[in-house]
């Protein structure tokens, strides 16, 4: 059985455990807080049986799930025996530099090093590391049990059989990966949806359209295509040719449309706005609730795509 050690038991953390641990692989958590270990496993604990009804759990009983995961006391206890490591720690280069040079210093030298940073490049936190060659990001979605997504980014450092071992496994517990072919800030996930909320904070600043009704948009018309195939393949579909039908038609309106656009301003009355937008629609109180409801609706589209033809 493969052995996962999740560094950092938080939101991502957590949400790890239960992809590896749905997987098949025995998983070691560790925290540098200790409270955060049993608030994880409560959490999965929890969350299982609603995985179960949803037949998100390939077959298996919550039990039989919950008990490969083991909390560990120490980063040490943690690490031993891992064949694979994902961190979870604060968005801080220097935290993470000093947490990878522990694990690299306690892991065995064939155990991978893998970060859930968002924002960080490999190469910023293990540029002269001895192990550095076993090191990348391994970038999920929130929360990785629900949506599959996650962004391989290796250093140029990287080993590239490092890079196809971690494709291996997390093809193996149900992921999807998306390599990283070239180091660049935000991957790829993260460059896409900025440029989307660009354009919309654009739009509601240019006195356009109002923030309900760009997200009617997205998740009443693009999100519906979106949620089953990208933009190259929709495209495609949406010409008779082919997708280089599609950009000899539209191609220049295309270009046009991006021209007129500005940067938004991103500032405090702006933000505040959609801020207070959103807090009449969902209060602070309720937020937690909402949250829950967002993932509940992860799980019944995750299920349903499950059956799907591809």
């Amino acid at each position: 059985m493969t052995k996962v050690a999740i560094i950092g038991s938080g939101l991502i953390g957590r949400s790890w455990a239960i992809v590896f641990a749905r997987g098949g692989c025995a998983v070691s958590l560790w925290d540098p807080h200790p409270a955060a270990v049993p608030a994880a496993v409560e959490f999965i604990a929890r969350r299982l049986p609603e995985l179960e009804a949803a037949g998100l759990l390939r077959g298996e009983t919550p039990e039989a799930v919950l008990a490969r995961l083991t909390p560990a006391d120490t980063l040490e206890a943690a690490l031993s025996g891992a064949d694979y490591v994902q961190e979870n720690g604060p968005e801080r280069v220097a935290d993470k530099t000093a947490l990878f040079a522990r694990m690299d210093a306690i892991a065995s030298p064939d155990t991978i090093l893998a970060s859930s940073t968002s924002t960080i490049r490999t190469s910023e936190f293990t540029e002269g590391l001895p192990g550095q060659r076993r090191c990348l990001v391994a970038h999920p979605v929130n929360p990785p049990y629900l949506i599959p997504l996650v962004e391989l980014s290796p250093a140029p450092w990287t080993d590239p059989e490092v890079v196809s071992r971690v494709r291996a496994l997390m093809q193996s517990v149900g992921m999807v990966p998306a390599i990283v072919k070239r180091e660049v800030n935000g991957f790829i996930l993260n460059r896409l949806q900025a440029a989307l909320l660009q354009e919309a904070i654009y739009l509601v600043e240019a006195g356009i359209a109002d923030p309900d009704d760009i997200d009617a948009t997205v998740k009443d018309g693009l999100g519906l295509r979106w949620s089953f195939m990208g933009p190259f393949e929709t495209i495609d579909l949406n010409a008779p040719a082919g997708l280089a039908d599609y950009c000899a038609r539209y191609g220049g309106s295309f270009r046009a449309m991006m021209a007129e656009s500005a940067t938004p301003s991103w500032s405090p009355e702006t933000i505040g706005g959609l801020q207070a937008r959103q807090r009449e629609k969902t209060t602070a109180a309720d937020h937690p609730q909402r949250q829950e409801w967002r993932d509940r609706r992860l799980m019944a589209l995750l299920a349903h795509k499950a059956g799907q033809p591809t």
